[in-house]
């Protein structure tokens, strides 16, 4: 009685190991143990009379593998080729567009004071000073509403549990609200109060004790 070979592979299930004739990796579909480890193109091997022609196509088969796998290998190669062809027209593209700017640079530095001064005043660079400009001034007039809260809200030295509104330090929404406010406002303040001595533009609300004392002078 002959000894039943079985195998270790998966059952019912698509799998893709190698054939126990010509040992090249074949589809499966095993649904015993006992099934042969064998691809189809290689059953009617089985049988020492038909070692030739199984040596034969073996040979066929592993050839036929190798064709492809260097037809795929050549398209890697022309691919890589390719890619490294692209790479170098870029860097040269790149380096040519960096070339015409430092060019251009060094032609407007090269113009002086005038050129410089007229790249300034330029239509992107007033609209970035006149959106600057608003911007500062809108944030001079959120800070001097906050001054005037902060004059009527605040630590009373004379009482120190309650606010200068006459209401306690805790039930006073407003002065804990602007709390958080008051070291930016200081700065701010600060700031301003620079400005308008040194005769320049500031943000400093009209009735501002700083403003009104410049107005008595």
């Amino acid at each position: 009685m002959g000894t039943t070979v079985t195998h270790a592979h998966p059952l019912h299930v698509d799998v893709e190991v190698p054939c126990l004739c010509c040992l090249a990796p074949q589809p499966f579909h095993f649904t015993a143990l006992s099934d042969q480890v064998v691809c189809a193109q290689c059953v009617h091997h089985i049988g020492a009379e038909k070692s030739e022609r199984r040596d034969a196509e073996h040979v066929k088969l592993w050839a036929a593998r190798w064709a492809v796998s260097e037809s795929a290998h050549e398209e890697y190669i022309a691919e890589t080729e390719a890619l490294l062809v692209a790479r170098d027209i870029d860097l040269t593209a790149l380096r040519a567009q960096v070339t015409e700017l430092s060019a251009v640079v060094e032609g407007q530095f090269a113009d002086g004071i005038d050129g410089v001064r007229a790249l300034l005043q330029n239509d992107l660079v007033k609209r970035a000073e006149r959106n600057t400009e608003l911007a500062r001034r809108q944030i001079d007039w959120a800070m001097g509403g906050l001054w005037r809260i902060a004059g009527l809200h605040h630590d009373d030295p004379a009482q120190p549990a309650k606010c200068s509104c006459g209401r306690t330090a805790g039930s006073c929404a407003e002065s804990s609200a602007i709390d958080a406010l008051r070291q930016a406002l200081g700065d701010w303040e600060k700031k301003n109060v620079l400005l308008l001595q040194g005769g320049r533009r500031h943000g400093l609300p009209a009735d501002h004790p700083a403003v009104l004392n410049q107005r008595i002078r």
